[in-house]
């Protein structure tokens, strides 16, 4: 991540102080995830991407290969600080394709609430365990397995499990 965040940070010709100050985070924390220390939230990720213009998974790019297989339960897990939301990039959109493929899995008794992402941003998720209540806020739908969803994610919107083990894909489309 420290590459592509120092990268993406010139690249919109941000110092460390403004990139900090706008994403709202503490300008010695930039510097820890541009020096490869530290552990970031999938909130602060989140936040440096919007504030950058750029997918999520222009900052949390997997090694790139000719063929990759992420097991079930493998993969660098990403976690909300807010919600039981923990999400397990699996695929970064290439070149020109602009979107990013998550397995999410979540569990009862808190709400991944999430501000707007970049302009364009369609999500669209497919249930494979569970239920979740997911859309955006004021206008979630329920969903069980093998139902899909689609909404805007440059809109505010809330991600809630229902059940225990809800499980269910993600595809980030920034259009």
């Amino acid at each position: 991540m420290a590459a592509s965040l120092r990268r993406e940070r010139a690249r919109a010709g941000l110092s460390l102080s403004e990139l900090a100050k706008r994403a709202g985070i503490a300008k010695s924390t930039l510097s820890q995830l541009e020096s490869a220390v530290g552990n970031p939230s999938m909130e602060t990720i989140w936040a440096l991407a919007v504030v950058l213009g750029v997918p999520f998974g222009a900052l949390v790019e997997p090694p790139d290969h000719a063929v990759q297989v992420i097991r079930a339960g493998e993969g660098a897990v990403l976690h909300s600080e807010q919600s039981s939301y923990a999400a397990t990039l699996l695929s970064v959109g290439p070149a020109g394709a602009r979107r990013d493929l998550y397995r999410v899995a979540m569990e009862p008794g808190t709400v991944r609430a999430s501000e707007p992402h970049i302009p364009g941003t369609v999500e669209h998720v497919v249930v494979a365990a569970g239920r979740v209540q997911a859309g955006p806020r004021g206008a979630e739908v329920e969903l069980g397995p093998g139902d899909y969803l689609s909404f805007r994610g440059d809109l505010a919107h809330t991600y809630e499990a229902m059940v225990p083990g809800t499980r269910f894909t993600l595809v980030m489309q920034h259009v």
